[in-house]
């Protein structure tokens, strides 16, 4: 997951960082940290972001395939 997907996931659901930290059991710090570009995550933080968003509907976009470039999609109705 880079930081820019993050960030089109959490505006695609309307999601504060707050609240997404909150629904992924981190900090909201380190989330802050990961879409400004101060710090990577850990695997385990990754997951856990990568985890609660999906269970939200999100679905993440490589580069390649269909997609210009990496982003996200969400599932109508799941948010």
């Amino acid at each position: 997951m880079k930081p820019e997907q993050l960030r089109m996931a959490r505006a695609a659901l309307g999601l504060g960082v707050r609240e997404l930290a909150e629904l992924a059991g981190v900090s909201f710090t380190t989330v802050n940290r990961f879409e400004t570009g101060k710090s990577g995550l850990q695997h385990s933080t990754a997951e856990a972001l990568r985890i609660a968003l999906e269970a939200k509907g999100v679905q993440f976009l490589e580069a390649g395939g269909v997609s210009a470039g990496p982003g996200v999609a969400v599932r109508g109705g799941a948010a």
